[in-house]
């Protein structure tokens, strides 16, 4: 079926917000069941898999980083970033008050042959986990003498164990998400860590506020997503350059499928009585076309979703706004 293009103008009391967004059919749902996280645990911003059952890594607003191993065992603590992590500081912490002292992992991904868990922390940079968990290892805190103010995504590529990752902004951290997205900031960076080298280099420089990161299967191109412009760019790593792949509303997270198609967790506002946020899964090919949208109201009202992820017959959904792992068996 055809995509419909459809050009939202809502004027809200302090900006004229214009608004790009592809509509295509809408995925109806078998069934929604929630992964509860810990008790007193909130703000699950990501999850890396293991290759062929369905237990997963996610890192959470007190900085912890959990592992999910069943419906029986459920969730154990796994790790952290924060060397000076304190339990009776840090535990609890809610994701609106960021701790540097507590660490926030954000991205996160998992290399299959090696069992190696890279993780970007929005406050201690870029680093890895082995398979016994605790302390995260750092890798790289700077790029060319620029410390990462804003670690964010972060992909592997599992042939060659080459991770990509994102720093956000060059200049706003975490807790000054409202400022870099008001000032539209364009200071982020896609970065590589070789796996051969152990040496990161930068990429691109000047994406606006760089969130989400997904290499394709043969490495020929990235896709990165850009926030506050509210696109996402594809990127070749054969130097071929960028283009626009798709533009959605406040793109978060992106997430590759087996199948070499995308799933993006985007936003997209609604000019209902009082413009409110429509959270959606959109799933896109290498060139950006659009081929299903899920709307997530039902589930998450009107809270973001930053990752949507599938493995098997089901997505997986996680939002930092809430304390749970969304699963949705779709038809």
């Amino acid at each position: 079926m055809a995509t419909n293009f459809m050009f939202l103008r809502i004027k809200t009391k302090t900006t004229l917000v214009i608004l790009f967004c592809f509509l295509s059919p809408i995925v109806s749902a078998i069934s929604f069941t929630k992964i509860r996280l810990l008790k007193n645990a909130t703000g699950p911003e990501a999850l890396a898999f293991e290759l062929t059952i369905p237990r997963f890594f996610t890192g959470i607003a007190d900085g912890r980083i959990l592992k999910y191993l069943g419906p029986t065992i459920g969730f154990q603590e796994f790790g952290f970033a924060a060397p000076n992590r304190s339990q009776s500081v840090c535990d609890g912490t809610e994701t609106a008050n960021p701790n540097p002292v507590c660490g926030r992992p954000l991205g996160m991904a998992l290399h299959h042959r090696t069992n190696q868990l890279y993780v970007c922390d929005a406050f201690f940079g870029f680093g890895v986990l082995g398979p016994r968990g605790g302390l995260v290892t750092q890798l790289s805190i700077a790029a060319d003498g620029e410390p990462y103010r804003f670690c964010n995504g972060v992909d592997v590529h599992q042939p060659t164990g080459n991770v990509y990752f994102t720093d956000a902004s060059s200049i706003f951290d975490i807790t000054q998400l409202d400022i870099a997205a008001s000032v539209m900031d364009s200071t982020g960076r896609l970065l590589k860590y070789d796996a051969k080298t152990k040496q990161v280099t930068v990429l691109v420089r000047n994406l606006s506020f760089a969130a989400g990161v997904a290499v394709d299967e043969e490495e020929n191109f990235v896709m990165v997503t850009e926030f506050t412009a509210n696109r996402t760019r594809k990127i070749s790593l054969q130097g071929g350059g960028s283009v626009i792949a798709t533009i959605q509303p406040t793109p978060d997270n992106i997430k590759r499928t087996r199948l070499n198609k995308f799933w993006l967790a985007a936003a997209r506002v609604v000019p209902r009585m009082y413009s409110s946020l429509l959270p959606t899964g959109v799933r896109i090919n290498g060139n950006g076309t659009v081929l299903e949208t899920i709307n997530l109201e039902r589930w998450y009202g009107n809270k973001s979703v930053s990752e949507v992820q599938e493995f098997g017959t089901k997505l997986y959904i996680v939002s930092r706004l809430v304390d749970f792992i969304g699963v949705l068996l779709k038809h």
